[in-house]
């Protein structure tokens, strides 16, 4: 039924529209992180499937409109050819993980936060723990001084900062949890100062459970 589909789609990115027969295809590109061989693909999708056109999301993802159902299988494929997903990218799932998209070459930067974004994105990509929540959750990593991806209106915020442990400089991060958008706007409360960059996947998965319990 169109009730027992819905809920298979969407945990794989595809988004039905108003428009009968076309649907939203969503692409989840963790941290924003792209090759030169994935973007030349993205943009051969978008000639072959969205009419020459792609959008870019508030969540560093890529998307596609007007994308007949039966053609779907093809799109997917070309995405799995460069490594890339649609799974989990809508529904009440671990949404794309955002971080800096100047990480890496921001001159104010405390260090770059972009393995631990990807490495969160992939310790909760086609988990049964997380592809059916309460509600969608949204992770963000800010490895510059301004915070230029707000984590204050995501679920989990990851601020990175660094300690002095025993004469070593150590990285880590100060967590936020709790924000968020939409009808009921919440800013985030602060979790704890400092995380040691080690332990990101094991806080993830503690709120996340928490989560799953207690619901939205």
């Amino acid at each position: 039924t169109d009730d027992q589909f819905r809920a298979v789609r969407l945990r794989r990115g595809i988004y039905g529209q108003r428009q009968p027969g076309v649907h939203m295809v969503r692409t989840k590109v963790p941290a924003g992180m792209v090759t030169v061989g994935q973007m030349h693909q993205l943009a051969s999708i978008a000639d072959d499937f969205g009419g020459g056109r792609a959008h870019l999301t508030t969540r560093q993802n890529v998307q596609y409109h007007f994308v007949p159902l039966a053609r779907v299988p093809d799109l997917l494929h070309k995405l799995a050819d460069v490594r890339l997903t649609t799974r989990e990218a809508c529904y009440n799932t671990v949404r794309n993980v955002t971080a800096c998209p100047v990480a890496g070459i921001a001159a104010d930067e405390v260090f770059d936060v972009r393995p631990y974004a990807r490495k969160v994105a992939f310790s909760f990509l086609h988990k049964d723990l997380t592809d059916n929540l309460p509600r969608k959750f949204k992770i963000a990593f800010a490895g510059c001084k301004d915070d230029c991806v707000a984590t204050s209106i995501n679920d989990l915020g990851f601020r990175a900062v660094k300690n002095v442990e025993n004469g070593a400089e150590k990285r880590g991060f100060r967590v936020t949890v709790g924000g968020g958008l939409g009808p009921l706007p919440t800013e985030s409360r602060l979790l704890m100062e400092f995380l040691p960059a080690e332990r990101v996947v094991n806080l993830c998965e503690a709120v996340i459970r928490v989560f799953n319990l207690h619901g939205n």
